[in-house]
């Protein structure tokens, strides 16, 4: 039993190693490729919204109520509409995304500082203020260059993204599998002491 339970812990660590360099991979090349990245997020979206469209369009004949059918059926063409128009005009779908992420840093900002002066006494409040002087900054940068820089601006940060949240993976994997070999050894240790 302890065999298998040993080779589950290797397994999975094993698992995390290649998705964590894949997402690493994936980052770099979202940096190096920003318009492209920035084109594929918005066209992800796009057919994230016509999905969600027919979704409510099929929602809509399963409700009851004339003005409830016709509002729902109302919405989904107007999610369908949305979705066609941002795959037909991604450009401009890069522009409001990229409005949306000033807006979403600059508030994450704010409100990170405002807990900050909140909570200045707690020990992580340090951190807390770092990461809301960094958002607010990231934020009023975009701000100010949007919307000139918006082609590789959403690929630029989905890249950073992916490739940190890999890193961050490929160390918790590293330490997984390191804690797997550890308890492994002990185990066998004992099995030896034990004879």
């Amino acid at each position: 039993m302890s065999i298998s339970m040993g080779e589950i812990s290797q397994r999975s660590p094993k698992s995390s190693l290649i998705l964590a360099i894949i997402l690493i991979v994936l980052g770099l090349l979202a940096i190096t490729l920003p318009t492209a990245t920035s084109i594929g997020a918005v066209k992800v979206l796009a057919w994230l919204i016509i999905f969600d469209g027919f979704v409510q369009l099929v929602y809509a004949f399963q409700s009851q109520g004339v003005g409830r059918i016709a509002w729902k059926v109302l919405v989904s063409i107007l999610y369908l509409v949305g979705g066609a128009y941002l795959l037909a005009n991604p450009l401009l779908g890069i522009a409001g995304l990229t409005l949306m992420l000033a807006i979403f840093f600059s508030a994450e900002g704010v409100m990170d500082l405002i807990a900050f002066f909140v909570t200045r006494r707690n020990d992580r409040s340090v951190w807390l203020l770092l990461h809301g002087l960094a958002s607010l900054i990231l934020g009023l940068m975009i701000w100010r260059r949007w919307p000139s820089d918006s082609l590789w601006i959403i690929g630029t940060i989905v890249g950073i993204s992916m490739f940190l949240s890999g890193f961050s993976r490929l160390f918790m994997a590293l330490e997984a599998r390191k804690h797997a070999r550890h308890v492994g050894d002990r185990h066998l240790a004992g099995g030896f002491h034990a004879h």
